[in-house]
């Protein structure tokens, strides 16, 4: 996906976790969507920062973040042990459980962790992959966000 697409539509979603969203109910919102597998270990290290990053700019900034579980492998697609994970690492925002691999085909994504960050005009300003890459998702959310650091 090249920075400035257009944010896709959720379609093909096998199930919502934590409520289901739409494009529609995003508009005018900057939107951080993560992909992560419950297999990825890197993955799960994540998560708290994700948490943190919700919790701090929800409120003052309208930042929606939306989880996409992009199963790694058939182990991967057991929706019990993904929402086991959801409720270990207190995630409350809305997860799509990717079984089949549309939403991850339709952001071309190929990675775990991935995180793709949209300004309010639902317009792609930053990808990152991997771990080592959140210090840079941080600093583009701070500008897309008009953070004062």
């Amino acid at each position: 996906m090249r920075l400035r697409s257009e944010l896709p539509a959720f379609e093909g979603v096998t199930e919502w976790i934590n409520g289901e969203v739409s494009k529609e109910d995003v508009q005018g919102k900057p939107v951080l969507i993560h992909f992560w597998a419950v297999s990825c270990h890197m993955c799960k290290e994540g998560l708290p920062l994700i948490n943190e990053w919700r919790s701090k700019y929800e409120q003052e900034y309208d930042l929606q973040v939306i989880g996409v579980h992009m199963p790694r492998s058939e182990k991967d697609t057991d929706i019990t042990v993904v929402k086991d994970v959801i409720k270990q690492y207190n995630l409350e925002h809305p997860v799509m459980v990717d079984n089949k691999h549309v939403v991850t085909d339709v952001f071309q994504n190929e990675y775990v962790p991935a995180y793709y960050l949209f300004d309010g005009e639902q317009k792609l300003r930053h990808f990152q992959a991997g771990e080592k890459g959140l210090a840079l998702v941080e600093k583009r959310l701070h500008k897309v966000l008009g953070v004062e650091t």
